[in-house]
């Protein structure tokens, strides 16, 4: 390989994003990093420069889980990486693929207490796949070639590399590393023979898909794989995206408070295709859904990690292969001449309807789950939804239904502030997509500064603030564990709309469910980054129960 001109620490990097295809950057500046602003002003990689750490580092998370491609986010030493910490917990368990670049001191410094100094292998060692600290400019390519290799394979997830301020400056010849591609695991003939097998013998299988390192490509292949097979296929929680909801086949998500149609369907079952997902506690239902160690059913795991095999469920048949090598396999297995269980794709999609049809009425003005109902039909399918956490998503989970992969970004790990800096990433990166983010009113303001960045960019999202004036989870639990003794859960809140004209946005403010749609079309025509300001009763704390609901029944309980 032809060996490249001196250059910089700072410019050798910028150099191998590049050649990893790197499009976008989400940064906040920092001195101990200019070296690398520096070289990219000169390269086609985009910068998007973020207003907090969080942020910065989340957008770049949500562009990973769009792309499969790792997420980049740099930041400084010190508090700009105990920021960006919270993305890193993200990425560690959604099995995200993220590189997060921090700026370091001078490598003259280390151990003296320097400013802002950290020891970042130990500060992010539990929840970071590798954590490196680049000591020589000549050894970047190497290194940078490593950590998407690390982000990429097995189980996705976070890479964290520390840049010293001098090592950036200091001039090197160094070679480029070739473009990473992952090196997928691919499933055996006799693995994809003895799950036929194990089909020919079931009479109520039904499909779990989830985790992360699946495709729009690997999606078709099982949509046609359950066509064939007539078999019922549930997401895992927030993972609608994995099968199209409209499918004839789709049952529905398992998260929480599933259908319960759902939940006994796969109490009913004899097999269990579990495809990409670890099945963890929110899935599982508090791990209550499959025995452990041993589940009573024929358990078939398909994952890319073999450490995620066994761990804590152990299959009937284990399968060690990403979700795209395994979906591309599924042609060979061939269903019987007559399935046992005829029909019950169908089924399991007409339960999945009736839960999701029509919203049933909750307190209040303001309808939420109907307004829900309203948008899907006017979103299409080329859309992209971001969320964060918060009992407002039980609503957005049920009622809008995902038409395709790439359509859905939200945590499993239930991270509030989510939704705002993911919509930025994802309208950054795919500028043609209609994307609106909901937040609730504690949610938004974790980082609601991001709308800032929406705005200098000219990044037209829609953002619905659900305000019911509290933190509702966790008013929720408090009513069910300590019947009206409301402690540290109420909030008192802004105009959103107000909030959104002040950065010069555009601004809704909604508190009739026959006022939603319009507000949101205003929303869409103006072109701007845009809050509707949404309304909603206190006690309409999920779509089939109230606050006052769950106390009286915690006091009849302790009664």
């Amino acid at each position: 390989m032809k060996q490249s001109n001196l250059r910089t620490g700072g410019r050798i990097l910028v150099d191998q994003l590049a050649i990893q295809g790197v499009s976008h950057v989400f940064c906040v500046p920092g001195e101990s990093y200019l070296a690398v602003l520096d070289a990219l002003h000169d390269s086609s990689v985009q910068v998007t420069v973020c207003r907090q750490e969080t942020g910065a580092a989340l957008a770049a998370e949500a562009t990973a889980r769009l792309t499969g491609r790792p997420g980049i986010a740099f930041v400084t030493r010190g508090p700009g990486a105990t920021n960006a910490a919270h993305a890193i917990h993200i990425a560690e368990h959604d099995s995200t693929p993220l590189i997060l670049f921090v700026g370091q001191i001078e490598r003259s410094m280390r151990g003296r207490g320097a400013f802002q100094e950290m020891d970042f292998k130990a500060f992010f060692g539990s929840t970071a796949k590798w954590v490196c600290e680049i000591d020589d400019p000549a050894r970047i390519p190497e290194l940078v070639s490593r950590a998407f290799h690390v982000a990429m394979q097995g189980r996705p997830g976070p890479v964290v590399i520390s840049l010293p301020e001098d090592m950036l400056t200091e001039t090197a010849q160094a070679i480029d590393a070739q473009r990473v591609e992952p090196a997928p695991t691919w499933p055996g003939l006799t693995q994809m023979a003895e799950l036929q097998k194990l089909l020919w013998a079931a009479k109520k299988p039904i499909a779990i898909l989830g985790g992360s390192g699946w495709s729009a490509k690997a999606v078709d292949s099982f949509v046609r794989f359950a066509e064939r097979f007539d078999l019922p296929v549930a997401t895992s929680f927030r993972r609608a995206m994995l099968f199209p909801n409209a499918h004839a086949n789709y049952a529905g998500e398992l998260g929480i408070g599933p259908n319960p149609k759902l939940k006994a369907r796969i109490d009913e079952s004899d097999l269990i295709l579990l495809v990409g997902g670890r099945m963890a506690e929110m899935p599982s239902q508090s791990y209550t859904l499959f025995d452990i160690p041993t589940p009573r059913q024929t358990f078939v795991h398909v994952h890319s990690d073999a450490n995620e095999l066994g761990r804590v469920y152990q299959p009937s048949l284990a399968i060690n292969a990403t979700p795209q090598a395994f979906c591309a396999q599924l042609e060979s297995v061939q269903p019987p001449n007559a399935v046992a269980w005829a029909g019950a794709g169908a089924a399991a999609h007409a339960d999945y309807v009736e839960w999701t049809d029509k919203a049933p009425a909750i307190p209040g003005a303001m309808q939420f789950g109907a307004a829900i109902t309203q948008l899907r039909e006017k979103l299409g399918e080329n859309f992209i939804v971001a969320s964060g956490a918060g009992n407002y998503n039980i609503f957005v989970g049920r009622f809008l239904r995902i038409p395709r992969f790439g359509g859905q970004l939200a945590t499993t790990s239930g991270s509030m502030g989510y939704g705002m800096p993911a919509a930025v990433g994802a309208k950054r990166a795919f500028p043609e997509k209609t994307v609106v983010c909901f937040a609730g009113d504690g949610c938004f303001l974790m980082n609601g500064q991001e709308f800032a960045t929406a705005v200098q960019y000219d990044l037209g999202i829609v953002v619905v603030v659900v305000d019911n004036g509290m933190y509702g989870t966790i008013r929720m639990h408090q009513e069910r564990e300590y019947p009206g003794r409301i402690s540290g859960t109420a909030l008192r809140n802004p105009n959103f709309a107000d909030y959104a004209r002040a950065f010069g946005g555009h601004g809704e403010f909604v508190d009739r469910t026959e006022d939603f749609m319009p507000a949101f079309e205003r929303a869409v025509a103006s072109g701007k980054p845009s809050i509707i300001h949404v309304k909603i009763d206190p006690e309409a704390i999920t779509p089939v129960t109230t606050l006052t609901k769950i106390r009286e029944a915690s006091l009849a309980k302790a009664r």
